[in-house]
């Protein structure tokens, strides 16, 4: 494994809190794509990875919250479907 390969990783989570929710989801923004309500899938370096990892235990409360890493080989990947539904959206604003 180099310390440059990336891995595709499903990210769910479980936040009863508002407020620790958003943050997590703000975290998880700046390092993938949101694709469900609680999940996100990233493209991540081994260190990217921790670094996520140790930024997202800031917010959690180890008592009720929760947040999975589902690591996916290449052939996961390519075949992945979705049924149903929109996918949610990412609402930024650029400024040029």
């Amino acid at each position: 494994m180099n310390a440059d390969d990336k891995y595709f990783y499903v990210i769910a989570y479980d936040i009863s809190e508002d407020k620790r929710r958003n943050r997590v989801f703000k975290t998880l923004l700046g390092f993938g794509k949101w694709t469900q309500y609680s999940l996100f899938e990233c493209w991540l370096t081994k260190k990217q990875l921790l670094m996520l990892q140790s930024r997202l235990q800031r917010y959690l409360d180890a008592k009720v919250d929760s947040v999975r890493f589902y690591p996916l080989c290449m052939m996961d990947v390519s075949r992945v479907e979705t049924v149903g539904g929109e996918k949610p959206r990412e609402d930024r604003v650029y400024v040029i």
